[in-house]
């Protein structure tokens, strides 16, 4: 008689346990055991429980392949789904073997867990589990397929709504509650005020302030208070939600005519526009991506977005500021290039439509698309190529948690009737178009930091605490990715005949980046570098990046004239016509200006569920090996928290976006 002990860990979540009847089948290269129930005195499932429970043989397994597990109805109670965690196996030779599982299990659901170290494809040799290989991947490309909804936009997972999600890729329901709980307080609030479907327009600044009562930060009262500042304005395209666009400027774009005598009271005395740019401190954005991007009707008549281009300097203390403003890419008489010496409102008022343009394309190209489409396609191509004893699938699963929900919600929430960008300037309509052209303009070298830094001619810039955090990051998740691909790609040959990893990277192509190769994004892996390179990408991208471009939305601009999805005016044409009234006419009105403040809310909490970069909570790994490296990975990022909170203990305005204490591991939000 031989006696296999299977130690059942029920997942700690809300509503996790389970009355159902379990059982469990073990098999082996010896034989399978009988069909057994897992059942001990008392309540065997409960939420965080681990239970032990013996299954019986009249002759040893052999070696432990797969783990059966089916969940049988309790009597006449409802369905009651049961997240199992893990089971570890221990076998009579006292070979413990662990079989993640991490999902829910229906009733009447059959599920074969296969445990054991990480192993590629080619490393299968038992016809057992090349068949048990063959069907996950099969059963998994019917669950999860393409679809394609826009020819020119990331393909997307084939669910509508939440509700058609696989329970296993959904919020856990404390999410669900917390969220819930969220929009509906914020809906109290803002219904007491009278504020939630007023139509009504802003009387002054000052009233703009009495949104909210409960939800505010050191940062976001700042921003209050310091929003019309030339310096602030400059600070915000190095450390505020849109660092990615500014870049050096060596030489003024045709279609910018500014003039020496135009900046030369702007710059350091004695100096000029050309000089300043060979010592490279003149830098500039450009919002050519917005030209001529449709836009929406508000009140029978069509809205107006700018496609500006402003210029900054970097003074001699280390400030940048905005020096001239263009807010068409082509020059006219009615396309004036205003000035810091133009009147207060004129010139708060150029700034204030360049803010607009960049929220709007930080949302749909940088944000949205940049992180969130691509995350989602990272993820579906990894359900669909990846077995669950793949090596990559057991690295990689974890920074996809909750991503296609989230992107699902989103597609509802934020493009609906109602949405935070139908309501914006551009609509769906112009949004999604700016989506089009944001992916036909990305490259590979874009997404990966040190090459982006670099490009934009960024790399010495003062201040400039995005680049400087980001940086440290990409360095520490690329050693952490280079250590697990090396332990089992040992030579470029095993990264060539891995099909599965070949047929992962080929569905990211085709589907996410749309077969792009002018855009250098990889069609196939040839080396270990290649694999490196693209997974630290990945993992930087869905967490780090999308920190850095989520997680400041409220502290930024919440503050609504700081940057605003909706300008109701149209933008100036001549100066010396503008006024405050002007200005508060431009701005949205009070029940729109609380809908995207409440949106901003919603995004920016955190949420009791949430997983920091590089936890790793759930337990995919059994080798030793790749236990330590997750712990020298943590402990590299918990080194630097301690430099950035050390840094930020010095700074008027501390940069904490990019602390690996603020940063989730993978886009749930």
């Amino acid at each position: 008689m031989a006696e296999y002990k299977l130690e059942v860990t029920t997942g700690n979540m809300k509503y996790a346990g389970t009355m159902d009847y379990i059982h469990a089948t073990l098999f082996g290269t010896e034989g399978q055991s009988e069909r057994t129930e897992l059942d001990n005195f008392g309540f065997d499932a409960l939420s965080g429980m681990t239970r032990t429970y013996t299954i019986k043989t009249t002759t040893s397994l052999g070696k432990v392949l797969l783990l059966k597990v089916e969940k049988d109805p309790f009597f006449i109670l409802s369905e009651d789904e049961w997240y199992c965690s893990k089971i570890v196996v221990t076998t009579p030779e006292g070979e413990a073997i662990l079989f993640p599982c991490y999902r829910w299990i229906s009733r009447g659901e059959l599920v074969e867990l296969r445990g054991g170290k990480a192993m590629k494809v080619f490393e299968d040799d038992c016809p057992l589990l090349t068949d048990h290989r063959t069907k996950e991947l099969t059963s998994k490309k019917r669950l999860y397929q393409w679809a394609i909804t826009d020819e020119k936009i990331p393909h997307r997972i084939n669910y509508r709504d939440i509700d058609e999600l696989p329970a296993e890729v959904r919020f856990s329901l404390s999410k669900e509650h917390e969220i819930h709980s969220t929009r509906k307080l914020l809906g109290i609030e803002l219904l007491f005020k009278g504020m939630a479907e007023s139509t009504e327009q802003w009387e002054s600044f000052e009233d703009i302030k009495g949104i909210f009562c409960c939800w505010k930060t050191p940062m976001s009262e700042y921003v209050a208070e310091h929003w019309k500042a030339d310096e602030f304005f400059g600070y915000q395209f190095l450390n505020g939600t849109n660092p990615s666009v500014i870049k050096r400027c060596s030489e003024l774009p045709p279609n910018f005519p500014v003039t020496e005598e135009m900046v030369k009271p702007f710059l350091q005395e004695g100096s000029s526009l050309k000089e300043e740019m060979k010592k490279g401190n003149i830098f500039i954005c450009d919002q050519k991506i917005m030209d001529k991007i449709p836009t929406r009707e508000y009140e029978g008549k069509q809205l107006q977005a700018v496609a500006g281009l402003c210029l900054f300097y970097m003074n001699p203390e280390n400030k940048l500021m905005p020096i001239a403003i263009q807010l068409h890419q082509q020059p006219s008489e009615q396309n004036p290039i205003f000035l810091p010496s133009d009147s207060e409102t004129d010139w708060l008022l150029a700034k204030i439509f360049v803010k607009s343009a960049d929220a709007m394309a930080h949302q749909a190209v940088y944000h949205l698309m940049g992180t969130h489409y691509l995350a989602e396609a990272f993820a579906v191509a990894a359900l669909r190529n990846f077995p669950v004893i793949h090596p990559l699938y057991k690295l990689l699963i974890p920074h996809f948690r909750y991503t296609l929900h989230i992107n699902t919600l989103s597609r509802t929430i934020l493009f609906g009737p109602k949405g935070a960008l139908n309501t914006s300037t551009l609509g769906n309509e112009g949004m999604t178009e700016l989506i089009r052209r944001g992916l036909s303009e990305m490259t590979y070298s874009s997404l990966c930091l040190p090459e982006n830094i670099t490009a934009r001619g960024l790399e010495s810039v003062p201040n400039f605490y995005y680049r400087d955090d980001g940086l440290k990051l990409w360095n520490i998740i690329n050693s952490f990715v280079r250590k697990v691909v090396e332990h089992y790609y040992p030579s470029d040959n095993d990264v060539v005949k891995d099909t599965e990893l070949q047929n992962w990277i080929s569905e990211i192509f085709t589907h996410g980046f749309l077969k792009n190769k002018l855009a250098g994004f990889p069609t196939t892996f040839d080396t270990v570098e290649e694999v490196v390179k693209f997974i630290t990408m990945l993992i930087f991208t869905v967490t780090a990046q999308h920190a850095a471009l989520n997680n400041g939305q409220f502290d930024f601009v919440s503050w609504m004239p700081n940057g605003s999805l909706l300008t109701r005016r149209p933008p100036p044409t001549t100066k010396g016509q503008s006024s405050v009234e002007t200005i508060l006419e431009t701005f949205p009105n009070i029940g729109e200006t609380v809908k995207f403040a409440a949106q901003l809310v919603v995004l920016s909490e955190k949420y009791s569920d949430m997983v920091l970069l590089g936890a790793y909570t759930e337990e995919w790994f059994q080798e030793p090996d790749l236990k330590q490296m997750i712990n020298e990975f943590q402990a590299d990022l918990s080194n630097l928290t301690d430099i950035i909170t050390a840094r930020n203990s010095e700074l008027e305005l501390p940069y904490t976006y990019l602390s690996p204490t603020e940063i989730e591991n993978s886009v749930t939000i």
